[in-house]
């Protein structure tokens, strides 16, 4: 038992930190404590929504990507503004209530003035089956610093995210020509994109 202890304490020391920040930017504490409190005063919690990024614009707006079809060209440069063929982090709103959000990896596609246009990435396997996503494989983007592997990413290419670029939160990785071209290849073949 003294062994399982150990392990556990370790791991609290080890990754509680990271895992605390995540907890209070996703806002489960604050939705947390209001549902103790409202059970503590006889009552249910209301629901809140989940506080956005301080300060910064929110990518809340979604069109099916054959609306935004362009020409797609790849220009990564890691200047400070975002171009196409990088990764970059923003608040995206969920659709299913625009209220709540996370942040969250968009593979950088084109501009629209001072709006970015982005393709949203996300590491959960389900995406495997579903003909809207593209396996990209593993990449710097994904956060798994400190020991842990980086997790195989699918990106979605039938719905385009209209970013405002003041509200990146930094630049996450440039993704190699290769699968930034099989992104761009589908766009092309399924999207209209020239």
């Amino acid at each position: 038992m003294a062994n399982w202890t150990s392990v556990a304490l370790r791991l609290a020391r080890q990754h509680g930190p990271r895992i605390y920040r995540e907890l209070q930017r996703s806002g489960a504490l604050d939705k947390g404590k209001a549902a103790i409190t409202a059970r503590m005063n006889g009552g249910a919690a209301t629901p809140t929504a989940a506080p956005g990024p301080q300060g910064r614009p929110v990518a809340d707006t979604d069109r099916p990507t054959a609306d935004r079809a362009r020409r797609i060209e790849y220009s990564p440069a890691l200047d400070g503004a975002a171009d196409p063929g990088e990764i970059v982090w923003t608040w995206v709103a969920f659709e299913e209530d625009a209220s709540q959000g996370k942040d969250r990896p968009v593979l950088v596609v084109g501009r629209d003035g001072s709006t970015l246009l982005g393709l949203m990435l996300s590491s959960q396997g389900h995406r495997a089956d579903d003909p809207n996503w593209l396996e990209i494989g593993t990449g710097n983007w994904d956060g798994g610093g400190s020991g842990s592997a980086h997790k195989v990413s699918y990106i979605r290419l039938d719905r385009v995210l209209d970013v405002p670029e003041q509200g990146i939160r930094r630049e996450g990785a440039i993704l190699d020509r290769s699968r930034f071209d099989a992104v761009a290849d589908r766009l092309r073949r399924e999207y209209g994109w020239s």
